[in-house]
């Protein structure tokens, strides 16, 4: 597959390029998502793209949106066809990376769940005996269940800035307490049906981030990606020990690789990617995707 690093078309608007993905204008309610090759570690896009990643970007979150559905309404727009705004030369540039969906507006907070200890969480544990500012309790380990999930919100911070963990008192004080509350009670329900699924299918889903919006009244849907190895933390159940690091599914593999390396995290001088790690890392993807979403 060729990879797709920035996309190129002119039927419709460019409005905006995040780290991984470009959005253009439909309509007056309706926004095109494309998801681009490009792949981003500690807040860095990285200048080698992992080709197909895009594809499966766009997959995964229509999987499990129309799964989840019941839980919360989401962004799709199944309505809208893709071929009725762009021309055939630019489907076959998108290659299956695009879907339209509707205008809605941000909530400004990354809703954080975690399953297990592992991570910046690990690390805060053992200084504290908290993750995220949330006590807890002795003698827990590297990658061990935790007693109940955590829901852990950060900011969203501008492209090339560092999220930051958030408590709930301060979740409250930017979205005010109804609304906070019901995020939280979401992203919990997500994450619980979401883990006992995959678990089924192998996979431990360690932790996860949501997106969410809400329309013009104040409903609120779930948005952007959700539960791919881009936003997730997946394990595979069969190789999992506690007290040490689980090989993944997700891109936790390429973060592994910048961590051996002589690169100061400083965004403008991200490296470049060997061949090797990128076929890894869409291997790690493809095989996530495959044992979640297939037939068993």
């Amino acid at each position: 597959m060729q990879p797709l690093y920035e996309s190129h078309l002119t039927s419709v608007p460019l409005i905006g390029k995040g780290k991984v993905r470009d959005i253009y204008d439909i309509d007056d309610q309706h926004l095109l998502i494309v998801t681009t090759d490009r792949i981003s570690a500690f807040d860095a896009i990285l200048p080698t793209p992992i080709p197909g990643k895009g594809r499966i970007l766009t997959e995964m979150p229509q999987f499990w949106m129309h799964k989840m559905e019941e839980i919360v309404p989401n962004q799709l727009a199944p309505e809208m066809c893709l071929s009725d705004y762009l021309t055939p030369e630019e489907l076959h540039e998108l290659d299956g990376r695009g879907m339209i969906v509707r205008k809605l507006k941000p909530l400004p907070v990354e809703a954080i769940v975690r399953g297990y200890l592992v991570g910046s969480g690990w690390k805060e544990y053992q200084k504290n005996q908290s993750v995220c500012g949330i006590p807890l309790e002795k003698g827990l380990q590297l990658a061990e269940k935790l007693p109940s999930p955590l829901f852990t919100p950060s900011t969203k911070a501008e492209q090339g800035e560092h999220d930051e963990n958030i408590s709930f008192n301060q979740l409250v004080k930017i979205m005010g307490k109804k609304r906070s509350e019901k995020v939280k009670k979401i992203s919990l329900a997500l994450y619980q049906y979401a883990a006992e699924f995959a678990l089924k299918r192998g996979i431990i889903i360690a932790d996860t981030k949501f997106e969410f919006g809400e329309d013009a009244s104040g409903k609120i849907y779930l948005i952007d990606e959700a539960l791919t190895p881009d936003s997730s933390r997946f394990w595979p159940s069969s190789s999992y020990q506690v007290g040490k690091n689980q090989p993944s599914f997700d891109k936790q593999y390429i973060r592994d690789y910048l961590e051996s390396l002589d690169w100061d995290k400083n965004p403008n001088t991200a490296p470049e990617l060997p061949i090797e790690i990128v076929n890894k890392t869409f291997d790690k993807y493809q095989e996530a995707q495959a044992r979640l979403t297939e037939n068993l």
